[in-house]
């Protein structure tokens, strides 16, 4: 460990939050230093990168749904795991190379938060991307233990600290005290679920067909959890299911949160459960302690609101909660000697 920390001196060891949706890559001492789409555009039939393997996160998002009958802009995390191991291992290497920029012969160290539910071969799936693609060791962190490092909850401490992580893929819920989680839920229902829903409505409701784009700026724009004071409408574009033809509708923001009611009472009723499995003492403590809301679903609009209703708990918004778990593992990355009795590395593990 500790010649493995001076090699660290001569390289750019990070923290990766390696997400359905997003890739956010964390260094010590200079904060979030890539946040790009987890999107790799190859072409049709293999799994070659295109512009010489630099068709990777903002260029590839850009592609999607846009793509000629040679081109496909494909997203190789799904529900928060590996859906095509090559291709994550494309997209890893070029995050990595991005950062890291070879500026020396040592390989950096890299810490990429996991769903806590995913299973032994998910996780050795992730090990194995990490160190072919340039990592000189590879430690595995879970998603919320993660966040609740990087939301500064008091994790060392003999008190219960409650995370809600609500990602693209996975929700993750725990229940945190001493360094180490008590009580924890995963569900694969998150952001992308809600964009499904609402291209569903679209498209029973309208007979209007559109991109997951589209559906996530509806989401982000007018979407919500809870009745707002005032409620919205946007104009949305798409094409007709009968007539084939480009048309554009309105859409209120009643319409979209109940298209979105199935996945966030999904996401309740993962926090509920939680509740329900922890200590008593535990649960004292978050009569006081209340509840924190990271990732991006914590962004939609009334989220904190039905939570604080569903459970009578105070719920409060981390401090840019995007990057929450991005930011958690690179302080764990600093601190590998306290993690060490539950840390998961591709030494220890299997």
């Amino acid at each position: 460990m500790i010649f493995d920390s001076l090699l660290g001196m001569f390289s750019t060891d990070m923290g990766i939050d390696l997400g359905t949706c997003n890739t956010l890559v964390c260094v010590r001492g200079q904060g979030i230093v890539l946040n790009e789409p987890s999107v790799v555009a190859v072409k049709r039939g293999t799994n070659r990168v295109l512009q010489n393997g630099n068709a990777v996160g903002v260029v590839a998002k850009e592609m999607l749904g846009k793509t000629p009958g040679s081109i496909t802009a494909i997203r190789p995390m799904k529900d928060g795991v590996i859906a095509d191991f090559d291709i994550t291992e494309s997209m890893l290497s070029y995050f990595i190379r991005k950062v890291h920029r070879r500026r020396t012969l040592v390989k950096p160290r890299v810490v990429i938060a996991i769903p806590s539910g995913i299973t032994a071969v998910e996780k050795r799936a992730v090990l194995n991307s990490a160190e072919r693609a340039g990592a000189r060791h590879v430690y595995l962190v879970d998603e919320p233990m993660a966040a609740a490092i990087g939301a500064e909850l008091p994790v060392t401490e003999p008190t219960g600290s409650m995370i809600v992580d609500v990602g693209g893929g996975t929700t993750e819920v725990a229940i945190i005290s001493l360094a180490d989680i008590s009580v924890c839920e995963s569900i694969r229902v998150a952001g992308d679920n809600m964009d499904e829903s609402i291209a569903s409505h679209m498209r029973r409701t309208y007979n209007l067909m559109i991109g997951e784009q589209t559906a996530e700026r509806i989401k982000i724009q007018v979407g919500s959890a809870s009745p707002l004071p005032t409620e919205l409408t946007m104009e949305v574009r798409g094409r007709d299911m009968i007539s084939g033809l480009p048309r554009k509708t309105n859409i209120s923001s009643e319409e979209v949160r109940e298209a979105m009611k199935e996945p966030i009472g999904a996401i309740i009723d993962c926090v509920t459960r939680t509740l329900e499995k922890a200590e008593p003492e535990l649960a004292a403590d978050l009569v006081e302690n209340g509840i924190v809301l990271a990732g991006g679903g914590a962004l939609l609009m009334g989220m904190d609101t039905v939570l604080s209703n569903a459970t009578g708990l105070d719920v409060v918004l981390a401090d840019d909660p995007l990057t929450c778990v991005a930011r958690g593992t690179a302080v764990y990355l600093e601190n590998l000697d306290l993690w060490k009795d539950t840390m998961e590395s591709g030494e220890d593990d299997f």
